[in-house]
């Protein structure tokens, strides 16, 4: 296992138990690696997503409101969400990592986590979302990409 998808698999766990025990981040991110300690560039890599995607909750919780038909996120199984969260942070906050990585690298890890069935949702949402951010700009980096664009239309 590449050490990336470790980052992210402690990423998801980690988000899981700060859902259920909300707190202090930085206590809690201490906490957490004193418990499950991980290899200094594991760990960086890990962090930064964490604090990423926390700073980010509420534009990328309604991302995934937006993305999912008839799902209310208080619905979607925690580990589902968080794959949810990660994979969005990364798609639309780091231009580093090519979308198609952070979807495959989800799906993976909500099959790992979850269920097979939590992979094809993750992947089905995380799809649609891809398709409306490339639709609506023609570069990867830049502030024209804006995955709130057209995606309210009926059936969507």
């Amino acid at each position: 296992m590449g050490n990336r998808r470790k980052a992210r698999e402690l990423t998801v766990q980690f988000l899981y138990g700060f859902d259920l025990n909300e707190g202090d981040l930085s206590q809690a991110l201490e906490n957490f690696w004193n418990i499950l300690p991980a290899k200094e560039d594991i760990q960086e890599f890990a962090t930064k997503l964490i604090q990423g995607i926390i700073e980010h909750r509420d534009e990328i919780d309604k991302l995934i409101e937006q993305y999912t038909i008839n799902w209310k996120l208080d619905r979607i199984a925690i580990i589902d969400k968080n794959v949810l969260r990660m994979a969005i942070y990364e798609i639309v906050h780091r231009d580093d990592i090519p979308p198609i990585v952070s979807i495959n690298e989800a799906v993976d890890i909500a099959k790992k986590f979850s269920t097979a069935e939590s992979g094809k949702f993750v992947n089905g949402v995380l799809d649609k979302l891809r398709q409306i951010i490339y639709n609506t700009s023609s570069s990867r980096g830049g502030n024209d990409r804006s995955p709130h664009e057209g995606s309210s239309s009926g059936g969507g």
